[in-house]
């Protein structure tokens, strides 16, 4: 008797205990015009969404703005609560002000908890209210294993989803609001006088690619929900639990790359994930309100000359507009061991031979401009190791197929050039040291 009480308890105590997740590795990619799944590992395995949870948040408050409960300009109170999340963040102060426009870009660009709250905060009265709201309205997507607590993503045991339940969610933003929509491909925009950069790397090297959102925490590991376009074919891409951000945007890219082809071409989206109705997606108006900043740079069709490629492909460094995007990643493998570039083409810019010391190269461009942008963004966030160098651009081949080197010159050692990569490197820039001679 004594031993079936205790069965009977640990049962029950298994029951009500909270469903725990981990940072596993997990995958689908789905075909978004007919909801059938071309590849999935692990797609119901419950994980921690991570900052994927601003996916529901801007849902919501496009939800609200669709019954006319917020618009675009509607101020949100800044709580002191919202104020103190911890980065990253737009730098709110407490009983300020931002617009729904502004949240709705910085949570997009930045991935700014403190927007997301307060956003949170003023669609549920309370945070915790607003996270009940947000699980209702997954249930009502056919998201069934998601629950959300907070409206950032900030680590919580309780707030967990799937790889399934995130590509419901991705299918349900492009199919409600479609012209909204179109903000998760915002490159930048300007917030009171600073340019917020967007951080979806591979958004911005992978044709096709529109979005939608990255997410990680120690608990999560590294997530990326993303949405490709290839003529009339349409695929969701999850990754979840990825070990870095350079491993999970490069697996995603391998996903996307091996899958494509096997989608289904069409004008609309599914329904519902696990349904067969779809419905037809309306064009995004010409004179929409949505109130659209910088978007990403996109790639042109495809030529017979191969796609210069920049040697940040990976790199989690905010890219600047103009900087070369890559084509399809059957070039994944190249870049990631890529070795120093050859020396001094005969259309260079510069002339590497009058330049003295040790290098450093941090990425190319399609144009000197761009190349000058990415080192100035980059010497600003190097600090003291980056002080005394001298930003140094290279032109190399000629015609649609010239790219411009973005380098650092002049450090007198070694040491000093690689102190400099290295911090570089934990700014997730991509760094690559070299000789004077290149």
């Amino acid at each position: 008797m004594r031993k079936l009480l205790a069965a009977l308890m640990t049962a029950a105590m298994t029951i009500a205990a909270p469903v725990m997740a981990s940072a596993g590795s997990a995958s689908l990619i789905l075909d978004a015009r007919n909801g059938r799944i071309l590849a999935s590992e692990n797609a119901d395995a419950i994980n921690h969404p991570a900052s994927l949870t601003k996916m529901m948040t801007i849902y919501m408050a496009f939800d609200a703005m669709k019954r006319g409960k917020l618009g675009w300009n509607t101020p949100i109170t800044v709580s002191k609560y919202a104020a103190t999340r911890p980065p990253t963040k737009l730098g709110l102060k407490p009983g300020g002000t931002v617009t729904v426009r502004e949240a709705i870009l910085g949570m997009i660009t930045k991935s700014a908890n403190d927007a997301a709250t307060a956003l949170g905060e003023k669609l549920g009265g309370s945070e915790s209210d607003f996270a009940r709201l947000m699980t209702q309205k997954a249930r009502s997507l056919g998201m069934t294993r998601t629950v959300f607590v907070n409206a950032s993503g900030l680590p919580d045991n309780r707030q967990v989803t799937t790889a399934r339940d995130m590509s419901t969610l991705a299918v349900a933003l492009m199919r409600d609001f479609p012209s909204e929509y179109r903000l998760f491909s915002t490159e930048s925009f300007n917030f009171r006088g600073r340019t917020i950069h967007g951080h979806n790397n591979l958004m911005y090297r992978y044709r096709g690619m529109d979005g939608i959102k990255t997410g990680y925490t120690n608990a999560s590991g590294f997530n990326l929900v993303s949405a490709v376009r290839d003529g009339n074919r349409r695929v969701i891409g999850v990754v979840m639990g990825g070990r870095t951000a350079r491993s999970r945007d490069a697996y995603m890219a391998s996903l996307l790359d091996r899958y494509m082809s096997r989608a289904s071409a069409g004008s609309s989206l599914v329904a519902s994930v696990g349904g067969r109705r779809t419905v037809e997606v309306a064009s995004a108006a010409e004179d929409s309100d949505v109130p659209m900043p910088v978007v990403a740079p996109r790639l042109e069709e495809t030529t017979t000359s191969p796609q210069p490629k920049a040697l940040g492909y990976l790199s989690t460094a905010a890219i600047p507009q103009g900087t070369v995007p890559l084509d399809r990643p059957a070039d994944l493998p190249e870049i990631a061991s890529a070795k120093p570039f050859a020396a001094v083409d005969s259309d260079a810019t510069g002339s590497l031979s009058s330049v003295a010391g040790w290098q450093i190269q941090i990425s190319a461009a399609p144009s000197e401009d761009a190349a000058h942008a990415l080192l100035s963004q980059a010497q600003s966030e190097g600090g003291a190791a980056l002080k005394s160098a001298s930003p140094f651009t290279q032109s190399v081949g000629s015609g649609s197929r010239k790219i411009y080197r973005a380098r650092f010159v002049g450090f007198k050692s070694r040491e000093a050039a690689n102190t400099a990569c290295e911090a570089l490197k934990r700014r997730s820039y991509d760094c690559m040291l070299l000789p004077s001679k290149g």
